[in-house]
């Protein structure tokens, strides 16, 4: 059996810069923490042709040849898109599994993405660096089924860690954030996380950046400015150890971005936000591009307990998590390598 795993995200600042609609022409800029909440990959050899695939997830279940092309309106269409991009026709059966909901704002279709990415070149007897993963999941995603994502999620998941992603044209720069042990900890400590109990696609509030992105619009390009801003401020302030300017600017940077595009906000986050700050924090945003998910939010820890004693009269329950350094990782491998090693065709296939 071949178990791999892949971290989600909480991204800070800089979320939207990353679409290539943005970044090709401005340059995009990312701050980004990997957290401890997980995406599995189960891999085991069946023998023969084919390939069969689970997900604990969505409930679905389905069997095919590698060689069929990816199906690309059903809940199964990333996974079937990773596995058509090797052409493997090795016989075996992959069960998905994930700590969160998918649909949450953490990332978790591109940590799906690379969690897969890793496993069938591992079994493959492939070996790629992070940045190869990242950037063959990228374009697995975006390329070959479309979806208007940018890059931060993939990265992300591949490399681990808080880091400072910058996107350009032609490369991804990945520079983990400079801080001291004790300054992690305590932004670790000062951070709150809280499921909203709904999931959403958020293709359409990305499809409206990306378009008006593309159109030049001038009130979303200078949001994106102003939002790539606050990611500089936001690194600077990280690596100064000076957490509550980080505060204030997640404020700053979220009351940006719920004016972005239409659906980033709605009466019930506007709702529960301004309850947190009434109560204590300092700043926050919903994770991903919005409409639902997670809340995030900078607090001290004298306020926790009230912010959270607001948030569950409000149905909310706080999910508690740590900082993952790993990335995505091969955590069992007791399968047998195939007969045949595909070496680097997945690669040149996606190229």
């Amino acid at each position: 059996m071949l178990l791999v795993r892949a971290p989600v995200r909480i991204s800070f600042a800089g979320g939207g810069t990353d679409l290539a609609s943005y970044y090709e022409r401005y340059g995009g800029m990312v701050v980004s923490a990997a957290i401890d909440k997980y995406f599995y990959v189960f891999l085991n050899p069946i023998g023969g042709e084919g390939i069969q695939i689970s997900s604990s997830d969505y409930s679905a279940f389905a069997r095919w040849s590698a060689k069929e092309q990816p199906v690309h309106d059903d809940v199964l269409k990333l996974p079937r898109a990773v596995l058509q991009a090797f052409g493997s026709n090795e016989g075996f059966s992959i069960f998905l599994a994930s700590e969160i909901p998918p649909g949450t704002g953490l990332g978790s279709s591109s940590t799906v993405a690379v969690a897969l990415t890793k496993a069938i070149s591992t079994y493959l007897g492939q070996r790629l660096a992070p940045g190869e993963i990242a950037e063959l999941a990228a374009h697995i995603e975006i390329e070959k089924l479309g979806s208007p994502i940018g890059k931060q999620d993939q990265y992300a998941a591949a490399f681990g860690g808080l880091n400072v992603l910058t996107f350009r044209r032609d490369r991804v720069q990945v520079e983990p954030l400079r801080q001291l042990p004790a300054v992690r900890q305590e932004l670790e400590a000062h951070l709150l996380l809280f499921y909203t109990g709904s999931s959403r696609s958020a293709n359409a509030i990305l499809k409206e950046q990306q378009r008006a992105t593309t159109q030049g619009r001038a009130d979303v390009v200078a949001a994106l400015h102003a939002i790539k801003q606050f990611a500089l401020e936001t690194r600077e302030a990280l690596e100064a150890g000076d957490l509550d300017r980080f505060g204030h600017i997640l404020q700053q940077s979220w009351e940006v971005k719920r004016r972005l595009v239409s659906g980033v906000t709605n009466p019930e986050i506007d709702e529960l936000y301004r309850l947190a700050r009434d109560r204590g924090a300092l700043g926050g945003k919903i994770t991903g591009a919005g409409g639902g998910g997670f809340l995030l939010l900078y607090c001290e820890p004298r306020y926790q307990p009230e912010v959270c004693a607001a948030m569950q009269a409000q149905g909310l329950y706080r999910m508690e998590f740590h900082f993952d350094e790993g990335g995505t990782k091969v955590l069992l491998n007791s399968s047998p390598r195939p007969a045949l090693v595909a070496g680097d065709r997945a690669l040149s296939k996606a190229a």
